[in-house]
C-alpha cells in the first residue's frame, strides 16, 4: 500500500487512525515516528489520530500530529492526567469516564490478553491497587480499537512494532485486537516507505 492509497482509501469522514506503538524507539527511527504524524496531519483532512499518550512511539506520532493541527489528534489514557504535561491532543478520553460495567463486549475482549485476565476482573470490580491498575493499560488499549459506546472504533491503525519480537505486550495487544475486528493495520515495514522521496 502507497502513501497515495493510503491516504485515498482512508481519509474519509468519520476515519479514525491509530498512531502508535512500542516504547522503546531505535535511535535512528525517531524522527521518522515524527515525520510520519507530520506527514499524514499534512496530506490529510478528515481523519483524526488516536494514540495511548505513552512514551516512545506514541509520543513522536502525536508531536508530529500536533505540529500541523493539534485538534485532529486525540488520546485515550489509563486514568486521568497520565502524562498531562506531555499531552499533545486536542480530545483526551479517560478510562476513568468508561462505565465498564456497561462495557461487556470491551471487557471481554481485553480478557483475550491471558496474562491479564484475572487483573482485568479486579480493576473491573473496582479494585485499584498497583497491580490491578495494569488492567487499565490494556483495557486502554481494547478501547483505542474498539471504541465504546461513546468512543467510535478505530478504522486503521499505524504501529511502530519491535521487529525481533513481533506483534507483543501492549502493542500486540491492539495490533490483535485489530486484526480480530477487521480492523487493517500497517507497521514500519509499509510505513516507512511512505517518507521516501
Amino acid at each position: 500500500m502507497t502513501l497515495n492509497d493510503f491516504i485515498e482509501q482512508h481519509d474519509l469522514d468519520k476515519a479514525i487512525v491509530l498512531l502508535e506503538g512500542k516504547r522503546k524507539v531505535a535511535d535512528e527511527d525517531r524522527e521518522k515516528l515524527f515525520a510520519l504524524g507530520k506527514l499524514l496531519a499534512q496530506r490529510t483532512k478528515k481523519m483524526i489520530f488516536r494514540s495511548g499518550n505513552a512514551a516512545g512511539s506514541d509520543q513522536l506520532f502525536s508531536e508530529g500530529v500536533a505540529a500541523v493541527d493539534h485538534t485532529r489528534l486525540e488520546v485515550i489514557t489509563p486514568y486521568d492526567n497520565h502524562r498531562k504535561r506531555t499531552n499533545k491532543a486536542y480530545k483526551t478520553l479517560s478510562m476513568d469516564s468508561i462505565d465498564l460495567a456497561s462495557e461487556p463486549e470491551l471487557l471481554y475482549q481485553s480478557k483475550g490478553n491471558k496474562k491479564m485476565e484475572k487483573l482485568i476482573d479486579q480493576y473491573a470490580s473496582g479494585q485499584r491497587g498497583r497491580f490491578a491498575i495494569k488492567a487499565a493499560y490494556i483495557i486502554r488499549d481494547t478501547v483505542k480499537a474498539i471504541g465504546t459506546e461513546t468512543i467510535p472504533p478505530a478504522t486503521f491503525g499505524i504501529f511502530y512494532d519491535d521487529l525481533n519480537d513481533p506483534v507483543s505486550g501492549g502493542t500486540g495487544h491492539t495490533m490483535n485486537i485489530c486484526k480480530q475486528n477487521d480492523i487493517p493495520i500497517a507497521d514500519q515495514n509499509v510505513w516507512m516507505k511512505w517518507l521516501e522521496k
